[in-house]
């Protein structure tokens, strides 16, 4: 199950939209276990829930249209977060791990006329536009196969060209997500540094919480406007 929410006006910081275009995938069904349950979609990062900083760097760094994979508190989620002109993707089984959530994201954009998907990570706040425009920038077929490098170490986000989403889905199993497909074709991979315009680091633990800002610098926007 799939909807729009919203409809944004385009922003005056984005990057130019790639053409043919690059989606971007958004997987935000985790329910932070190790949180205490409390689904990472909804942490507040600079005044506002981590779900709409991260589909703002997925528009904002010239993904279009952009996906975004619910599951825990989903209709907490739908209600809480302003997410202009995104897809709202269900995944009942996200429980499961991110295998799903990434198998559900993908086969949303299996009727659009995207060429490639960026994917990216809902509790990943140090990664923003600017790094999803480096790797959006080195798309260059439906057989393309891009990652970003922080100090030569792969991470996130990553870049799918089209002819190879169903194998990706076939293996994504568990919460493995792509890892064991990019294992793989590891001699595929392009590499993108972006160690010097983002931070890789995750909110997975109560100690990690300490990454979240909770209160947003001085004239800054929400990223939902």
């Amino acid at each position: 199950m799939s909807d729009t929410h919203g409809a944004g006006a385009p922003e005056e910081d984005a990057y130019e939209v790639t053409d043919p275009p690059v989606a971007g995938l958004l997987l935000a069904a985790g329910g932070g276990r190790r949180l205490g349950g409390r689904p990472k979609a909804l942490l507040e990062h600079r005044g506002r829930p981590l779900v709409e900083h991260a589909a703002h760097a997925l528009r904002t760094g010239g993904c279009a249209p952009v996906h975004v994979v619910l599951g825990a508190s989903a209709p907490e989620v739908r209600e809480r977060a302003v997410l202009p002109g995104a897809v709202l993707v269900d995944n009942p089984g996200w429980a499961d791990g991110m295998g799903s959530s990434l198998r559900a994201g993908l086969a949303s954009l299996a009727g659009t006329n995207a060429r490639a998907v960026l994917v990216m990570l809902v509790d990943q706040p140090g990664i923003g536009a600017a790094a999803v425009a480096r790797v959006v920038a080195a798309y260059r077929g439906p057989g393309s196969l891009v990652s970003a490098v922080y100090g030569g170490r792969r991470g996130h986000p990553v870049l799918f060209g089209a002819d190879r989403w169903a194998r990706i889905a076939a293996d994504a199993t568990g919460d493995r997500g792509a890892r064991a497909y990019l294992r793989a074709h590891e001699q595929d991979i392009v590499p993108v540094e972006c160690g010097d315009v983002a931070l890789p680091y995750d909110i997975d633990t109560e100690e990690d919480l300490s990454h979240l800002e909770q209160t947003p610098p001085p004239g800054a926007a929400p990223p939902g406007e």
